[in-house]
């Protein structure tokens, strides 16, 4: 009876305290409950990489860890197992971080481990084992060590999990490929940022509850990771244009640099190259991507500019005899409603006369402002109607953050603004290249458009959407305009630029190999202030053409931007299209007959002139039975002849005499600026042009 009293008792009370509960502590309780569940925790998917066109990694998420030591744990209630393993742990650490000893990591996790807390407990909770982020195989390395290896609430080791954007080719195509605010996990600009919503995928849902002091994490909805990109640039074409622009940019001294290789049939981009000169903390310069001034550097083009008015011109058939119209340049300066226009040469006299081709081969100032002018003048507007047709003020709707297409006016003489009102003297400097604003970009499509027979092609950087190896979308390639102008005008102009090249100031554009077509261009450009007489002159060298002239593959662009002379858009422009064009091109080319050689014979190699002592000794070794000639030794006071030379054995005779030495180019040495034979000056620069 006593028993059934207490259990009922006990029934009342229990009834009781949850009646209490449900009802005075319900929102207590309530709150607590919110505080060990969350139902719509969001999983963050995986972003999806960007890939070259043959499927190499330009950029991919990894996983990047932060490892700590919680001094804490069970294992450091009795400290004999840490004080029996800590060697070996600090001798494992040592040969995976081998920039510290053993003994200083011993002596920094002791440090970690008796460090006194505010709250009177002794060893820190939160130490850092290495203070910079590590790869997931370093990680799983540390992991393997002896006591790191036991369960983390034993040991107190643990990790913090960053998700981290990696660029395998570390800088190449960095403006191109673009960036992540990491923290953020948000794109600021190239491909990452227009492509973010493709690449960044679609976040999932868990739920999550605490359970015996664990949490448990129920799915609601899976993350649908990113999907790839496949662009269309080439790596190694990419890096082919980077190493030739900044080795020309360092010798010229350049300001800025921009290189845009562009495959004909398709408009692929193939690569693009934007480098601006920084000094460091030392005051060295240095070269790097930080502005796509490919597609966002509007300028004055300057005389690759030409081309466009003389194609207007010829489309229009408004030349009498066409390219033989005869243009009386005169002595190289010519008053053109009352402002001067000159030649390149007129200091030296200037071209006389010279048919329309002719004018644009050696670049003539005068030549082409006069056609346009004498053509043109009664009706600007039809000549700046011609421009839009021919496409060079196309807007390229490119898919990139930072495109301005170009600034083509149209005639206005009404206008208050003076940035756009037309004067008689608009017309003859707009047809050189002045007074328009475009970007390197639109220069290099139109240039395309020519070479692919007056078809304009829409630049493309990205051909495939992928998941999971399996093609999502599919760029086709995007035709602008069918046709730019007549084919009769195309064939035209694809014959002047081929003669630009052969016979032109675009010499040192050309190749031994294939043919090259293309037009140079020198312009002054306004400094930051918008003014051309600050001092300094500043100039925009360019380089546009395509190559093999006789049957077009790919089309290429270089500018630079330099202050003072000298300055050359074919001599230096030039060059680098030259490299560029040669390096690509050597991808393609066959070996032909005369190169084919019996195997089993002994091939003799070509040996440099230089070392003639080493070269000797090389050829006995591999069984050559040719010794080079001992050359007469030149006087330590005497310029020697270094030209055959490879680059090391050159700067070596030079440099030993105390001249400092600049070279140019790749190969053997071609030409030397000071000649041989000379009395050697202290401290004098000699210029080595290698081929």
């Amino acid at each position: 009876m006593a028993i059934a009293i207490v259990m009922t008792l006990i029934g009342i009370a229990v009834i009781g305290k949850a009646l209490y509960i449900m009802t005075a502590k319900k929102d207590y309780w309530t709150e607590v409950a919110d505080r060990l569940k969350r139902d719509s925790v969001s999983v963050k998917p995986n972003r999806g990489n960007i890939l070259s066109c043959d499927d190499q990694l330009m950029a991919t998420t990894i996983p990047e860890y932060r490892i700590f030591m919680d001094f804490q744990a069970a294992a450091f209630e009795d400290d004999s197992l840490w004080l029996d393993k800590v060697d070996s742990v600090c001798n494992g650490l040592s040969r995976i971080f081998p920039q510290k000893s053993a003994s200083e990591f011993k002596q920094y996790l002791e440090e970690g481990r008796l460090r006194k807390n505010k709250n009177g407990s002794t060893g820190a909770r939160h130490w850092p084992i290495w203070k910079r982020r590590i790869n997931y195989n370093t990680y799983k390395e540390v992991k393997q060590l002896p006591f790191l290896n036991m369960p983390k609430y034993k040991s107190g080791f643990h990790e913090e999990e960053y998700i981290s954007r990696n660029r395998p080719f570390g800088t190449l195509a960095q403006r191109l490929i673009g960036g992540l605010y990491g923290a953020k996990d948000s794109a600021y600009f190239g491909l990452e940022l227009s492509y973010d919503s493709v690449l960044r995928g679609t976040p999932g849902i868990t739920g999550r509850r605490k359970v015996l002091n664990k949490y448990m994490n129920i799915p609601v909805m899976m993350p649908v990771d990113g999907c790839d990109i496949v662009t269309t640039i080439d790596v190694n074409m990419q890096d082919l244009a980077e190493r030739s622009l900044i080795d020309e940019l360092k010798l010229v001294n350049g300001e800025m640099g921009v290189a845009i290789l562009m495959e004909v049939e398709t408009g692929d981009i193939k690569a693009m190259v934007n480098m601006m000169r920084y000094n460091d903390s030392q005051g060295n310069p240095y070269y790097a991507e930080t502005v796509n001034s490919a597609i966002s550097y509007r300028c004055e083009p300057g005389s690759v500019f030409k081309v466009a008015s003389f194609l207007v011109a010829l489309d229009d058939e408004v030349i009498p005899n066409d390219t033989s119209f005869i243009i009386h340049t005169g002595s190289g300066v010519m008053e053109m409603h009352g402002r001067l226009m000159k030649d390149h040469n007129w200091r030296r006299g200037g071209y006389q006369d010279i048919n329309v081709a002719r004018s644009l081969e050696v670049s003539s100032n005068i030549g082409v402002s006069y056609v346009i002018d004498k053509f043109y003048g009664s009706n600007p507007t039809r000549y700046v109607k011609g421009l839009y047709r021919v496409g060079i003020h196309e807007d390229l709707k490119l898919p990139l953050a930072g495109y301005h297409p170009p600034y083509i006016r149209m005639p206005d003489t009404k206008t208050q603004d003076r940035s756009k009102y037309w004067s008689k003297t608009t017309l003859p400097w707009m047809s050189i290249g002045y007074e328009t604003q475009i970007a390197p970009i639109n220069t290099v499509a139109f240039y395309n458009a020519i070479a692919n027979n007056g078809k304009m092609m829409q630049p493309r950087f990205v051909k495939q959407i992928v998941r999971n190896g399996e093609v999502i979308r599919d760029f086709e390639p995007v035709v602008l305009k069918k046709q730019i102008a007549k084919p009769k005008a195309i064939k035209t102009m694809q014959t002047i630029l081929e003669h630009v090249v052969s016979q032109g100031l675009g010499r040192k554009a050309g190749s031994k190999h294939f043919k090259v077509a293309g037009k140079t261009g020198t312009a002054q450009v306004a400094d930051q202030h918008g003014s051309y007489h600050s001092g300094v002159t500043r100039y925009w060298l360019s380089f546009a053409g395509y190559f093999p002239a006789d049957n077009p593959r790919y089309t290429c662009i270089v500018c630079i931007k330099k202050s003072g002379l000298p300055a050359s858009g074919g001599g230096m422009s030039g060059v680098v299209f030259h490299h560029i064009a040669e390096g690509v091109m050597a991808r393609h080319l066959k070996m032909s007959v005369e190169d084919a050689h019996d195997e089993h014979s002994v091939v003799i190699p070509e040996v440099k002139n230089g070392n003639v002592k080493g070269a000797n000794e090389v050829l006995r070794s591999l069984g050559i039975h040719k010794q080079m000639s001992e050359e007469a030794k030149t006087s330590e006071n005497i310029i020697p002849d270094v030209t055959g030379m490879g680059a090391k054995d050159a700067v070596y005779q030079l440099e030993r005499r105390g001249l400092k030495v600049k070279l140019h180019g790749r190969g053997k040495v071609k030409r030397q600026s000071i000649p041989a034979g000379r009395e050697v000056v202290k401290d004098s620069e000699c210029v080595l042009t290698l081929e």
